[in-house]
């Protein structure tokens, strides 16, 4: 059955990056249009769901994306134990880094040869979260876009708080996922 004709894509996306750059805000503003400026460690893994409707490359049409967004604990530890299980079946990623701490964006290419070693390559969006805190920006755009170049990825400055760009990032991603799918001629769930 030709994409065209297909009402849904399921896809699995994860989010990567160290403890306390904004995953859970992002995935909360995300899904439930919410910030709660209260931090709580992530402990182990999160699923969340959310269903995206986007405009068919053609411009005939709709398309509906479910999308399971997963958050992982950002420790280094817990991702190399369970990284199989976390990663396995994953169709894009979310690069995360907190644009205050410049470590957080070296940090990101570890994660992403985590991802690959399981998933292969897949697309992925770089985020520099916390860009309401102008004042105390480490990151500037031309080092984020030399990141996210050396994986042939878009990138974006984000605030899980104010919500700039997120939804953006997200549907994002999820077109290029669908993208590289209709290009492998996948129509169905691998």
């Amino acid at each position: 059955m030709p994409l065209s004709d297909a009402k849904r894509v399921k896809m699995k996306v994860c989010l990567v990056g160290e403890a306390s750059v904004g995953k859970t805000s992002l995935i909360r503003r995300f899904v439930l249009d919410d910030f709660d400026d209260k931090y709580i460690q992530t402990l182990g893994t999160k699923v969340s769901k959310k269903e995206l409707t986007l405009r068919e490359s053609d411009g005939h049409g709709t398309l509906k994306i479910d999308m399971t967004i997963w958050d992982i604990m950002g420790q280094k530890g817990f991702r190399e134990l369970l990284k199989e299980a976390y990663f396995y079946g994953a169709k894009g990623i979310l690069a995360v880094c907190d644009a205050t701490r410049r470590h957080t964006l070296d940090d990101l290419d570890d994660w992403i040869e985590g991802v690959y070693s399981v998933t292969g390559r897949i697309p992925i969006d770089y985020l520099a979260n916390k860009a309401d805190l102008r004042d105390e920006r480490q990151i500037g755009e031309d080092e984020l876009a030399q990141a996210a170049r050396a994986y042939d990825s878009p990138f974006y400055f984000t605030s899980a708080k104010s919500g700039l760009n997120v939804e953006a990032a997200f549907k994002s991603l999820g077109e290029r996922i669908v993208q590289e799918r209709l290009a492998r001629k996948v129509v169905v769930d691998d």
